[in-house]
This record gives structure tokens, C-alpha cells and sequence, in this order.
């Protein structure tokens, strides 16, 4: 059965104390294309995610999100620049001495720790540089798992689409069947209706049989649909071909839709029965229906 080009998988391990979450998911797209959103110390991950994908996604718009958190805080290193510290703290006491009057400190008390706190440069928070080969190891364990839930939902929203497409086949192979079933006794009835319309003008003239017959065969040729028909059954048959496929389709079965359109159109514009010309609008009908919804096989 054909995939879905939609589709969601997610998954998440934590290793070394370091949670990984992965998340794929993709829409509808004429071909395959790629995109990742990454931690920024992560941007590395991008080439790999996408070679990783390659060969097991053929279209839609797939797109790879990655988490990295250390809920422990261990990537997390505080750096106290003591130099910048001891600055700040001589230039405040430098400061409290020159603008003191008779004796009195413009500051009330020496410098807080909480002052320092608020200065610009004396603590710096820096994120560790954890191992990329480590950190690509856990991704790449992460995102298999991701992917079979993706592949699974796509597989099962393939079947589904698969079976709908199938009951509107065989809704549009009565409907070719009656179009069959009629076809054979339109060139009968015009020569029944050309031989009354001669009779009637004529009147009491003998009517040439082998012209009126000559007439009718001529009709018979131009409106015949025997040829569109078996090809139309043809290409049915192989859009049910397709559809028990494992491989990406979606392109083939679009193409057989143009095709099957092509020789309905070419049927209806041969056809000189009300009955036929209705069971046309019917089938066009019916081959929209499945050009929509194949839209989103791969």
C-alpha cells in the first residue's frame, strides 16, 4: 500500500543527563524538501538529520525538530571575573572617599554583595560543550524512533486513502460499464430515426436502403468509443496496480488521472445519447474526487 505524504512521530530519551526530543513531522508537498529547527550549538545536527532521511522519504514538506535540556543544570558554568569585581569595589570606595563631607561617607556602609550582583560583567553564565559525536549518537537513536511512528501514521493514513480510492474505481467502472452497455444500440438508433426523418420527407419516393445503411455506418464510426474504453479500463486497472505497491506512486497515479480525464473527455464528446452524456459528467465527477485524494499519496 502507498504512504501517506502526511505525518507525525515524536520521541524522547534522556542519557548521561542530557533529554533529547525529537519530532518529525510533514505536509503535502509537490516534491521532498527538508528543514530543521535545531539548538543553536546544534546547527552541525542539520546535514546530518538530512542524509540520516534520505531514501526513507521520497516527497512532502518534512520537517525535523530537536530539544537538547539538562534539567540537572550541569551544562550550566558560572564565571566570576574577579578582576572586573575588584574594580568595581575600588572605584565605589574610591568614590565614597571624595564625595564624603567632614568626615562622613557618602555611602552609608561599604559595598553590598548584592550591589555587585547587579553590575554589568562580573558573573558570566556560560553553557559546557558537551562531546558532538556524543551528542549525535543520542539524536540519531532518538530520531529512529521518531521515524517509525512517523512511517507507521503515514503507512496507516495510506491504507486509508488506498481503500477510499479503490470503492471510487469501482464507482467509476459501473458507470464505465453502463456507458458500455449503451453504446452499441446509439448507432442503431440513429439509423432507425435517419430512415423516419427520410420517410417522412420523402414520402411516396423509394428510399435508397444502402444509403441510408452507408449514412449510418458513417455515424457509427465518428461516434464510436470502443477504443477509449478499453484504455480507460486499462489505466483502472493499473491505478489498482499502483495502489498495491509499497514504493511512492503519487506521480504515476497522477499521471494515469490526467489520462483517465483525457479519455473520459474524448467520451463525452463523442457521445449522441442524453443517458451517456450524464454518465460522463458522473465519471468526470468521480476522477476529481481521486485526483483531490491522491494529492497526498507519496
Amino acid at each position: 500500500m502507498p504512504k501517506s505524504m502526511t505525518g507525525y512521530g515524536r520521541a524522547q530519551s534522556m542519557t548521561d543527563g542530557r533529554d533529547v526530543l525529537v519530532e518529525i513531522r510533514a505536509v503535502n508537498h509537490r516534491y521532498y524538501e527538508f528543514s530543521a529547527r535545531l539548538p543553536r550549538a546544534c546547527m552541525y545536527l542539520e546535514e546530518k538529520l538530512k542524509t540520516f532521511l534520505n531514501g526513507k522519504v521520497a516527497r512532502g514538506k518534512v520537517e525535523v525538530s530537536v530539544t537538547i535540556t539538562r534539567p540537572d543544570g550541569k551544562d550550566a558554568q558560572i564565571v566570576v571575573n574577579r578582576s572586573v569585581a575588584e574594580g568595581y569595589v575600588n572605584a565605589l570606595r574610591s568614590l565614597n572617599e571624595e564625595m564624603g563631607e567632614n568626615g562622613r561617607h557618602w555611602l552609608e556602609d561599604d559595598v553590598r554583595l548584592s550591589a555587585l550582583l547587579r553590575l554589568p560583567d562580573v558573573f558570566t553564565v556560560t553553557k559546557a560543550q558537551d562531546d558532538e559525536d556524543a551528542i549525535w549518537a543520542q539524536v540519531a537513536q532518538v530520531a529512529e524512533e521518531a521515524l517509525e511512528h512517523f512511517l507507521s501514521m503515514r503507512r496507516c493514513e495510506g491504507e486509508r486513502l488506498a481503500a477510499d480510492l479503490l470503492a471510487k474505481l469501482d464507482g467509476l467502472e459501473n458507470m464505465l460499464g453502463q456507458v458500455e452497455s449503451i453504446a452499441p444500440s446509439v448507432a442503431e438508433s440513429y439509423r432507425e430515426r435517419l430512415f423516419a426523418k427520410l420517410t417522412d420527407l420523402l414520402k411516396d419516393t423509394n428510399i435508397d436502403q444502402q444509403r441510408v445503411l452507408t449514412e449510418a455506418a458513417i455515424f457509427a464510426e465518428k461516434t464510436a468509443i470502443d477504443e477509449e474504453t478499453v484504455r480507460l479500463h486499462s489505466h483502472i486497472a493499473q491505478f489498482r496496480s499502483l495502489l498495491a505497491e509499497d514504493a511512492p506512486v503519487g506521480r504515476k497515479l497522477d499521471f494515469l488521472v490526467q489520462e483517465m480525464n483525457r479519455e473520459v473527455n474524448t467520451i463525452g464528446s463523442k457521445a449522441q445519447e442524453l443517458t451517456i452524456t450524464r454518465l460522463v459528467v458522473d465519471m468526470k465527477s468521480e476522477i476529481e474526487k481521486i485526483r483531490e485524494q491522491i494529492q497526498n499519496i507519496e
